[in-house]
C-alpha cells in the first residue's frame, strides 16, 4: 500500500467512554422523561373527560328527573307545554363555567331564544346557542350524547328530547360543554413537565458528566500509565482510592505491573547472567581450537579441555532454565509425603557425592505437604555444597524436624549441616544470589557457576512460606536448612489431645 493510499484510509474516530455512559444515560432519561410527561398528559385528558361526562349525565339527569316530577307553579299541575317546561328549569339552574343549557323546540331549532339559554364564561366566537347549524345537528341525531366537531371548538353534548305524543321529539333539553380551555391548561402542564424535563437532562449532563469523569479517572490513569509502559521503563503505577471497583481494577493493575516487572527483571538478569557466564567458556573453546595443530596428543588435549567447557556450559544453561521456571506457578507440585522416608531418601542419595563421614540426625516423623522431587534437588544440592567445602573424613550431617507447634504456627526444617569452615558473615548475604560465591573461608572454590544455591532458595520459596536458613554449626562448619510452612500429621493429633 502506497503512502497515497495510506492518506485515504479512513480513522475510525474512537467515543470515550464517558462520552457513551453519558449518552445512554441521557438517552435513558429523555425516554423515561417523555414517557412521564405524556403518562401524565394522557391521565389528565383521561381525567378532563371523565369529569365532562360525569358533568353531562349529572345535568341530563337533573332534567330527566323534573320532567317526570316537576309541576308548573303557575298552575301547581303537570307541565304541558315543553316550552313552558324547558323556561321553568332553565330558570332554576346555573351553568358552570364553559357550559351552556339550552332548550330547543321542533318548530324551530335553529332558533335559541335567549329565555332557553343558560351560558357561563363562554369565549367569544364558541357559543353553541349561536351556532345554527351545530343546534340542528344536535336536535336531528339519534344518540343522547355525543361530541360536535367544529372549526370553532369541540363542543361535548349529551341531549333529553321531550316526546309527550310518543312520537317525534316536540322539544330537546340540551347540556353543552366546552372542554377547550380544559384541554388547555392540560397542554399547558405538559409544556411545564417538558421544561423541567430539558431543565433536568441539562443539570444531569453536567452531574453525569463530572461523576463519570471522576469514577472513570482510574481507568483513564490506567490507559495512560498502559500507553507510556516500556520494557524499560516498568515503575508507573496507580494511585488507588476508595474500595470499589474501579480501586479493584487500580489495585490489579498495580498486580499486574509488579509481575511483568518481575519478569522483565527476570528475563534482563537470565540474559546478564547467561552472557556473562557463557562468554569465558566460549572464548576458551574458540582459543584452543584456533590453536589447535596437528599433533594428535594436542588435539586429544584440546578435544578433552572443549568437551570440559561444553560441559560446563551446559550446567550453566540448566541452572538458570530452572531458575527461569521457578518464576511459573507450576514450579512445585505439593503432595502428602512422609517426613521420615523423604529424609532417609535423601541421606542414602548425598552420601555417594563424596567420601565424607556422612550421619543421619534427628528424624522428622508424620506427613507433609511439599514437593518430594524438589526438596530431594535441594537437599542433594546443599549436601554437594557440603562436600565442596569439606575435605575428606569431616562429618556431614543430614536430618529434619519441626519447629514449633500448630498452635504457634509449626514448620519443618530439613537441614545439611558440615563441620567445614563456615560463612564468613559478610558472605551470609549474598551467597544465595546468582553467580556469587563465599569468600577463602569457605575452602577451595569447585567448578560450579555459583548457581546451585539460587537454586535452593527457589525451590524453598516456590513452597507455601518456604526459604533458606544458614546458620553456624555448633563446633565449626555452616548449617544450610530448608523451612518450610507446614505441620506434620502426628504433631496435629498431639495438640488435638
Amino acid at each position: 500500500m502506497s503512502d497515497s493510499d495510506l492518506d485515504h484510509v479512513p480513522v475510525r474516530r474512537r467515543i470515550s467512554a464517558r462520552v457513551r455512559i453519558l449518552l445512554w444515560l441521557l438517552l435513558v432519561m429523555a425516554v423515561a422523561l417523555a414517557a412521564v410527561a405524556t403518562t401524565t398528559r394522557s391521565i389528565l385528558l383521561r381525567d378532563v373527560d371523565s369529569r365532562v361526562s360525569g358533568l353531562l349525565a349529572q345535568e341530563a339527569g337533573e332534567f330527566a328527573n323534573f320532567e317526570e316530577r316537576g309541576v308548573d307553579p303557575a298552575t301547581g299541575e303537570r307541565f304541558t307545554e315543553p316550552g313552558r317546561l324547558l323556561k321553568v328549569f332553565l330558570e332554576r339552574q346555573y351553568a358552570d363555567p364553559d357550559e351552556e343549557l339550552m332548550g330547543l323546540l321542533a318548530g324551530n331549532p335553529d332558533a335559541a331564544p335567549a329565555k332557553l339559554v343558560q351560558d357561563r364564561e363562554i369565549p367569544a366566537g364558541l357559543p353553541l346557542h349561536q351556532d345554527e347549524a351545530g343546534r340542528r345537528q344536535i336536535f336531528d341525531s339519534a344518540e343522547s350524547t355525543g361530541t360536535l366537531h367544529r372549526a370553532a371548538g369541540d363542543v361535548r353534548w349529551a341531549k333529553v328530547a321531550i316526546a309527550r305524543s310518543g312520537g317525534d321529539p316536540e322539544a330537546a333539553f340540551v347540556v353543552a360543554f366546552h372542554p377547550g380551555r380544559e384541554h388547555d391548561r392540560v397542554d399547558e402542564v405538559f409544556r411545564i413537565l417538558l421544561a423541567i424535563s430539558g431543565v433536568a437532562l441539562l443539570m444531569t449532563t453536567g452531574i453525569g458528566w463530572v461523576v463519570a469523569g471522576r469514577i472513570l479517572k482510574p481507568v483513564r490513569l490506567v490507559r495512560t500509565a498502559a500507553a507510556q509502559l516500556t520494557e524499560q521503563d516498568l515503575t508507573r503505577r496507580i494511585p488507588v482510592r476508595g474500595h470499589d471497583d474501579i480501586a479493584a481494577l487500580a489495585e490489579t493493575f498495580n498486580a499486574m505491573l509488579d509481575r511483568l516487572e518481575g519478569a522483565f527483571a527476570a528475563q534482563r538478569e537470565f540474559v546478564d547472567d547467561a552472557g556473562h557466564e557463557l562468554r569465558t567458556p566460549i572464548t576458551i573453546v574458540r582459543g584452543h581450537l584456533e590453536l589447535m595443530g596437528d599433533d594428535p596428543a594436542e588435539r586429544e588435549e584440546t578435544v578433552r579441555l572443549v568437551t570440559d567447557e561444553l560441559d560446563r556450559m551446559s550446567r550453566i544453561v540448566e541452572d538458570l532454565l530452572l531458575l527461569a521456571k521457578a518464576e511459573r506457578p507450576d514450579f512445585v507440585t505439593p503432595e502428602p509425603v512422609q517426613l521420615a522416608e523423604l529424609t532417609a531418601d535423601v541421606f542414602v542419595k548425598a552420601r555417594t557425592l563424596g567420601d565424607r563421614h556422612w550421619e543421619l540426625a534427628e528424624v522428622a516423623d508424620g506427613e507433609a505437604q511439599l514437593d518430594p522431587q524438589r526438596i530431594t534437588q535441594a537437599m542433594v544440592q546443599l549436601a554437594q555444597n557440603a562436600v565442596q567445602h569439606t575435605v575428606p573424613g569431616q562429618s556431614i550431617r543430614i536430618g529434619s524436624r519441626v519447629i514449633g507447634s500448630r498452635v504457634a504456627g509449626g514448620r519443618i526444617e530439613l537441614y545439611v549441616a558440615d563441620s567445614g569452615p563456615g560463612v564468613q558473615p559478610q558472605d551470609a548475604e549474598v551467597i544465595f544470589e546468582r553467580f556469587r560465591r563465599g569468600t577463602s573461608r569457605r575452602g577451595t572454590r569447585g567448578s560450579g557457576a555459583g548457581l546451585g544455591l539460587s537454586i535452593v532458595r527457589a525451590i524453598a520459596e516456590g513452597h507455601r512460606g518456604g526459604k533458606v536458613r544458614l546458620r553456624q554449626t555448633p563446633g565449626g562448619g555452616a548449617t544450610f536448612a530448608v523451612v518450610l510452612d507446614s505441620v506434620p500429621e502426628p504433631l496435629l493429633e498431639a495438640d488435638r489431645a
